[in-house]
């Protein structure tokens, strides 16, 4: 009877947590798919659905990818150089934002 009850409560929390945990992880654009998909939708609708969630979550990654990008691009422009083993690491770092910084509010 306990090792019964056990397996239920494990089953419980782990049923709780497959439905809160993705919730966390969610943008509001995405949300609004999952809330559609939550609502009972047809089977061949939820894989569309389900694609369509994917393919957001990619754009949304690559969009951050390209920002994060540019960013490095800028500050490697105004002199910062990561890969380099650099004893004063944080103070080149915010050299290189400060001048990027001044170069974007002057342009």
């Amino acid at each position: 009877m306990r090792s019964s009850a056990s397996k239920m409560t494990f089953a419980a929390v782990a049923l709780l947590l497959g439905q809160v945990v993705p919730a966390l992880a969610q943008t509001a654009a995405s949300a609004a798919v999952v809330d559609q998909a939550a609502s009972g939708a047809k089977p061949a609708d939820k894989a569309a659905q389900k694609k369509q969630l994917k393919a957001q979550r990619k754009a949304e990654r690559k969009e951050a990818h390209a920002k994060n990008a540019a960013e490095l691009k800028k500050l490697e422009a105004q002199g910062y150089r990561p890969g380099m083993n650099d004893p004063n690491y944080p103070q080149s770092l915010q050299d290189a934002q400060k001048k990027a910084a001044a170069s974007g509010a002057s342009q």
